[in-house]
């Protein structure tokens, strides 16, 4: 296994997980196991349809393999049931969709607020900070049409950050962006988690920008290649 002499902050083994299309059984990971040390940044490569968002999706706690364990902290992330899994996402995990998912009648400030509950005058003022550190400082009160691709992505980084997970995933952050926007989100990425001391996976098909994580997995046919 790789990283044997740090410590291990998610490790998966021997995960398998397919879906179903009318009769067909898709096998979409065929036993993936990998480590990721505390503090690292790991890039997940990979054509389209070879497994990787699947993959993260699991390691996430958002979709709970077939068979295989994932374990976060120290802890089996599935073994307490679906609602544990959501309490130790909401709680030690941040995610960044492809898509942003910003509430389309929140302002940025409020979106950012919204894992930490809105309402909250710290998670406010913790909200606002994180804006500012993303170039956002005076955007807090605009909605998200109010905001570009590149904007809207930083608010949902923005808000992965808000109840201080120990790791954060991304599933193509770049994918809806022009690849000068996409290369400044990937820079502001690295520098987030590497000022806070936190892991970082990301998924993404562009082979350029995973050169810039600490290291690069490819994914081929569910199965993680080398």
């Amino acid at each position: 296994m790789e990283n044997s002499g740090a410590e291990i902050h998610l490790r998966a083994q021997d995960v398998r997980r397919s879906f179903r299309i009318g009769g067909r059984r898709i096998e979409v990971l065929r036993g993936v196991s990998l480590e990721v040390a505390r503090g690292e940044a790991v890039f997940l490569c990979g054509a389209s349809g070879s497994g990787k968002s699947t993959l993260l999706y699991t390691l996430a706690g958002l979709e709970r393999p077939e068979s295989g364990s994932v374990w976060f902290e120290g802890a089996t992330l599935y073994a307490g049931g679906d609602s544990r899994a959501a309490a130790v996402r909401n709680q030690r995990i941040g995610f960044v969709f492809q898509g942003y998912f910003l509430l389309p009648e929140l302002t940025a400030l409020e979106n950012v607020c919204l894992p930490a509950l809105i309402g909250s005058r710290a998670a406010q003022s913790q909200a606002a900070a994180l804006l500012e550190r993303v170039g956002l400082a005076d955007r807090l009160h605009h909605l998200p049409a109010e905001l570009s691709g590149g904007e809207q992505q930083r608010v949902a980084l923005a808000r992965s950050l808000i109840n201080d997970p120990g790791i954060l995933f991304a599933d193509e952050p770049t994918g809806n962006l022009d690849s000068r926007t996409g290369e400044g989100i990937v820079e502001l990425l690295l520098a987030l988690v590497r000022e806070n001391r936190k892991t970082l996976v990301v998924v993404t098909h562009d082979a350029v920008l995973a050169g810039r994580g600490d290291r690069r997995l490819e994914i081929r046919d569910g199965l993680l290649a080398g």
